[in-house]
């Protein structure tokens, strides 16, 4: 690493990429500091001797973790791939990438060509040892603080959703109270009706004929109070979630869902 050392010809005259990123749409919004010091790395660059200085900040707004689409970062390593850059500047190393994955694809590419990398802290060049050695543990450090804010939420939300406090969404018939937490919806309406779909399915047996039954007597489900809800009527999901679902049956339920990744074409 080297930070008065002049960058040599070769690089300077390629391209300085100056990649800019921010992980959601509220940091975009909220925290302008922090996109002003990243945008300030373009004259960074024309300090170090780039004549040509482009900045990519088409991934504001969007995670690094290696789960979301970033235009941007591929259009930085097509860049690198065609030989066009001769240095990329970052604010850090999470700017780049939250993932080991990415982060050593783009070192070796950047290593392959030449090209350095630059943040506040100094020129890295990958193709040597001991800046290769610094870089690398910058990217493990960045994907290591993406899971530890993540753990202590998920543990806090389960603490919570144990003693049955944590406000997940909640059926038709009921809703959230501010004072005292989750009870039945206030508008009489949608009480009357939702009882009335149980008693019937208990005396016809099968959502479908409940389905009929309804359907004949023209009976309409009136909007929930919170009015966040049902913006179309369609009585068969309806039915479906009304009976399918714990909580009718006093059971507080979280975690209903597992997620699972399919590598496709991998």
């Amino acid at each position: 690493m080297t930070n008065a050392d002049p960058l040599p010809a070769t690089v300077l005259g390629r391209k300085a990429v100056v990649y800019v990123r921010q992980s959601t749409q509220t940091q975009v919004q909220v925290h302008r500091e922090s996109q002003r010091r990243q945008y300030d790395l373009v004259e960074d660059a024309r300090r170090r001797g780039f004549r040509d200085v482009e900045v990519i900040d088409d991934d504001l707004g969007r995670s690094a973790s290696g789960t979301v689409a970033r235009p941007g970062f591929e259009r930085l390593v097509a860049s690198l791939c065609a030989g066009e850059v001769g240095a990329v500047l970052c604010f850090d190393a999470s700017r780049l990438s939250r993932n080991g994955r990415d982060w050593h694809h783009l070192l070796e590419l950047c290593g392959l060509v030449g090209a350095r990398v630059i943040d506040p802290d100094g020129v890295y060049d990958p193709c040597r040892p001991n800046d290769r050695l610094l870089l690398g543990m910058k990217g493990s450090i960045s994907e290591f603080e993406l899971g530890i804010p993540r753990s202590p939420m998920l543990d806090a939300a389960r603490s919570k959703a144990r003693r049955g406090e944590l406000r997940i969404p909640v059926p038709i018939g009921y809703v959230w109270h501010r004072e005292i937490g989750l009870g039945l919806d206030p508008d009489r309406r949608v009480q009357e009706v939702t009882r009335g779909v149980f008693q019937r399915f208990r005396e016809l047996g099968s959502a479908r004929q409940v389905h009929l039954s309804l359907k004949a007597e023209g009976v309409h489900f009136p909007r929930p109070s919170d009015g966040k809800r049902m913006t179309a009527f369609e009585w068969t999901p309806i039915l479906i979630s009304l009976l399918k679902n714990p909580f009718h049956a006093g059971a507080y339920a979280y975690g209903k869902s597992v997620n699972r990744t399919d590598i496709v074409d991998g």
